[in-house]
């Protein structure tokens, strides 16, 4: 099947106007837009993972420019751009010159590789926008950082400048030092700072830059090289590099540390192996849809979307919802007054982690088996239980943990929830975000974690991050809610998702728990305590009825337990109950009630983290679910070149949500999970041709295709598990 991905390449044969017309490439920590234009010049924009400022928000490492002379890229020459996603690779080609841009696969290094059948010249400039402290204040910028402030903080919201290292021979390095922290300023804001004596400062010192260097290359000042004299073959090599010494110096003896391992190697083999990776990678799972309406367009953009997961998965901090690391200058659509535009540190909904979009960017995950880029999320979520377990603790005064709508990477709420020092609702802690009570989130990270547990029985997986992090969950909801006067649990007062805290019994908590405990029950004794299993049996019988309603006569699920608000209200919330929490759909029982609740569901929409191609798919809803995934997969930014630059919808560009729900709907539509049953074309339409290869429970892979009209194959590893395979469709 890699052969097929050749024909899902992104081709362009002219050159582009500016960053709008960048392509992404990455390793999983490091990530580029990169593009060329006409002058001669192929520029990126640099991102990492963890390049966090002193506020917590993610900003740009920096922006470089590798220009050729004489110039290969003007206007009517030839030209040919590709990203190759096989290898993930961008290859360019214009009179006689080719270049490669690739980020290695496993090391922290980006290449830019630069042939020429003529001799040329080479110029490397680096530009460096953050020079001085500088006070934002446009109102347009500031929705990057205000997090990181009290609600009507008078303080100045500041970006501090980052450090050239000067006096360099042959190489420009530099780099951003956190000198001060926000860190606990906001554990004070929410009554934590007992916890700063317990826990390390995230970001104080954290220091994240990259030098750059290349055979061939000279300083031509302290922010530029440019070749020797002029050659047939370049290479420019930038190493990045994040930690957090106590000195900047041991940072710059760090970077030089990583500089010489990498380059250790040579360059042939660390190609193959970068190679191999990649092709390993493509080889865990995939999906061609042939014969629908947008073929072309619905397998691009799962392929493009999968490859957009791998460049900026696998780093210290999750995958970014608004944009990973591939946003570049604002917007236009936010453009000031004056028609300037905010620079490529900014992304709307700035740094923290929302856990009602960042949810939508894992679900595909299990089922291509990309476990490793779902560690990121799990490790940040298990690293900040302490901060969890101690806020329902003082929040509360009991056991368990929380992990509400809106926190940094570790682990605690925004400073922007929060009431400013000081005044009454700050002395009784309260929460200032309406969202608060919207806990979900910690029981879909513990289902997302039981779909990776199911299949990969990784009983150390389930020792050290499941468990911890899905037994504290359940205990925070066991505890904190009081039984009605028939010994139920009475969920109030509650979020319906992003909706304020005044609902009784959502759909969203209670379908959560009525999914999540049983299958914690289904784990193996030996994971599990007698104890912990006699609390979820008991709260299991402990838990009301999902709430229903009745519209001309026929029943419907309700958003919350005797529901009086809008009904466009909170995403069709009583459709949680299908998705993500499973209780409805083939094979199981009350269907009907589920399918009319779909049908007369008040929002109508796809795009963005709305998940109704999903929902449909797991109704056996073939043709929903399709209109779905092609309206996604054809809805890309306006603004932006990159077909898979989706958005900007309710995120920002490119949206994660939009692009990842689009691949889960069209994994459902394939195959469903049950237990030990495997589902195989639910809501699959008979018009669509189609191969595919998911995985399932028990380290189970499942391959199949479909022709049109015709026949329908498929074939499962390891043999014994084809007992569990079930066919109920294509329709």
């Amino acid at each position: 099947m890699l052969d097929q991905l050749q024909r899902y390449n992104v081709v362009w044969d002219t050159p582009s106007q500016d960053c709008y017309g960048s392509m992404p490439i990455g390793n999983g920590d490091i990530g580029l837009n990169v593009w060329v234009q006409s002058d001669g010049g192929l520029h990126f924009y640099i991102a990492k993972t963890d390049a966090w400022s002193e506020q917590g928000c993610l900003l740009k490492l920096g922006k470089v420019r590798v220009g050729i002379t004489p110039n290969p890229f003007k206007p009517g020459m030839a030209f040919k751009q590709t990203l190759d996603v096989r290898n993930a690779e961008i290859l360019v080609e214009a009179e006689g010159v080719r270049v490669r841009v690739w980020v290695d696969a496993n090391h922290p290094v980006i290449h830019v590789e630069v042939e020429s059948e003529t001799e040329v010249g080479v110029n490397v400039d680096f530009n460096m926008w953050r020079t001085a402290q500088r006070e934002i204040t446009d109102p347009q910028e500031q929705g990057s950082i205000y997090f990181a402030y009290s609600k009507d903080d008078p303080r100045p919201m500041i970006i501090e400048p980052d450090t050239l290292v000067k006096g360099q021979k042959d190489r420009i390095i530099w780099y951003h030092r956190n000198e001060w922290s926000n860190w606990r300023d906001n554990l004070r804001a929410q009554n934590q700072e007992e916890l700063a004596d317990q826990l390390k400062d995230p970001l104080l010192n954290l220091t994240w830059g990259a030098v750059i260097q290349g055979e061939g290359l000279i300083s031509a000042g302290e922010m530029a090289l440019r070749s020797a004299k002029p050659g047939n073959k370049f290479s420019v090599d930038i190493t990045a590099l994040t930690s957090q010494p106590d000195t900047a110096e041991k940072w710059l003896q760090q970077l030089d540390e990583t500089v010489a391992m990498a380059s250790s190697l040579p360059m042939e083999q660390r190609l193959k192996e970068h190679r191999q990776w990649w092709e390993d990678y493509w080889n865990r799972s995939w999906i061609f849809v042939e014969e629908c309406w947008n073929q072309f367009e619905v397998t691009r953009g799962y392929i493009l979307q999968r490859f957009i997961n791998a460049c900026g998965g696998r780093g210290a901090q999750p995958i970014k919802f608004n944009g990973s690391l591939f946003t570049v200058d604002a917007w236009p659509g936010l453009a000031r007054e004056d028609g300037s535009i905010p620079d490529a540190d900014y992304r709307q909904w700035g740094g923290p982690y929302w856990f009602y979009n960042q949810r939508c960017v894992y679900w595909s995950m299990p089922f291509s088996g990309d476990y490793d880029l779902m560690m990121p999320l799990f490790k940040m979520h298990t690293d900040g239980l302490t901060i969890a377990k101690d806020r329902v603790k003082r929040y509360h005064g009991h056991e368990g943990a929380c992990y509400p709508e809106t926190t940094w990477f570790w682990g605690t709420l925004t400073t922007g929830d929060m009431p400013m020092e000081g005044t009454k609702e700050s002395v009784d802690h309260m929460i200032a975000n309406s969202f608060y009570y919207f806990w979900n989130g910690g029981i879909e990270l513990a289902s997302l974690m039981l779909d990776v547990f199911e299949n990969t029985q990784d009983y150390e997986f389930a020792r050290t991050m499941l468990l911890p992090v899905a037994s504290e969950v359940v205990t925070a909801y066991d505890q904190h809610w009081p039984r009605d006067e028939n010994g139920k649990l009475r969920i109030w007062p509650s979020c319906l998702t992003e909706s304020g805290p005044t609902y009784d019994n959502p759909c969203t908590e209670v379908s959560a728990i009525m999914h999540i405990v049983p299958r914690l029950l289904a784990l193996p004794e030996e994971l599990t305590t007698q104890e912990l299993r006699s609390q979820w049996d008991r709260l299991m019988r402990e838990m009301p009825e999902l709430p229903t309603f009745e519209l001309n006569g026929l029943k419907l699920l309700d958003q919350a337990k005797d529901y009086k608000g809008p009904r466009d209200g909170a995403g069709n919330s009583e459709m949680w109950a299908v998705w993500p929490y499973r209780l409805f759909g083939i094979d199981k029982p009350n269907l009907d009630l589920a399918v009319a609740t779909f049908a007369n569901r008040f929002r109508q929409a796809s795009g963005g983290w709305q998940q109704e191609g999903i929902q449909a798919a797991m109704l056996g809803l073939a043709i929903s679910a399709a209109q779905a995934v092609e309206f996604n997969f054809t809805a890309k930014d306006k603004y932006s070149r990159f077909p898979a630059f989706w958005g900007p919808y309710f995120d920002y560009i490119p949206c994660q949500c939009h692009g990842n729900v689009a691949m889960t709907a069209l994994q459902r539509m394939l195959m469903h999970v049950d237990g030990e049953k495997i589902i195989l074309f639910p809501s699959w339409p008979d018009f669509w041709g189609v191969d595919f290869k998911l995985h399932a429970p028990h380290n189970t892979i499942v391959e199949g295709s479909h022709r049109r009209g015709g026949k329908t194959t498929w074939k499962v590893t390891p043999e014994w598990r084809a007992k569990d395979v079930v066919l109920r469709g294509p329709q």
